[in-house]
């Protein structure tokens, strides 16, 4: 599991019977402590740089080391604030897993929510689909809409998303784990 922020994704997904081999993060957070609370490894593998001197190449080879390591067969990205370059897809061709917060193929990238709230849609919601190079483009595994509601702001929205998220990524992990027979 590859993780940045809060745990939150990685707590849901514990909850409901399944147990990452390892999970890898980017950057200090609250996920090391989840993992670790669950005995599940957690390796710290920092970005150097958020400027324009990143070695994307570099640190995708140190996180592919680090899950070939470990022994993994499906990667599951959980609020990962790295884009990993060509070397994790070429290592888990078609077995990388991804959450959006919008309803793909709408509103890609890093500020789905604020865009979906600056266009005026009434509904957004949440994408599981399998990660390719192309930033939140691959095949779609699973999708659920929220409603956006009058006076929304993007952290209220992106809450409401991201407690969809919570019940819909472990279970279409399931699924996809029982379709494929990779384990987690």
């Amino acid at each position: 599991m590859l993780a940045s922020g809060s745990g939150t994704i990685l707590e849901a997904i514990i909850d409901e019977g399944l147990r990452p081999g390892v999970v890898v993060v980017d950057r200090p957070c609250r996920a090391v402590e989840v993992a670790k609370l669950a005995g599940v490894e957690a390796v710290v593998i920092e970005r150097g740089s958020f400027g324009p001197d990143f070695d994307r190449l570099a640190y995708t080879h140190q996180v592919v080391d680090a899950l070939v390591a470990a022994g993994v067969e499906l990667v599951v990205m959980a609020g990962y604030g790295t884009i990993l370059d060509k070397p994790i897809h070429d290592a888990y061709p078609g077995r990388i897993l991804n959450t959006h917060p919008s309803l793909l193929p709408a509103f890609p990238g890093w500020h789905s929510v604020e865009e979906a709230l600056a266009a005026g849609v009434k509904l957004t919601g949440c994408t599981v689909h399998v990660a390719s190079l192309d930033v939140d483009a691959g095949p779609i595994l699973a999708q659920e809409a929220v409603p956006v509601l009058p006076g929304d702001t993007s952290e209220r929205l992106h809450e409401r998303i991201k407690a969809t998220e919570r019940r819909l990524y472990p279970r279409t992990i399931r699924q996809f784990i029982d379709s494929q027979g990779a384990p987690f």
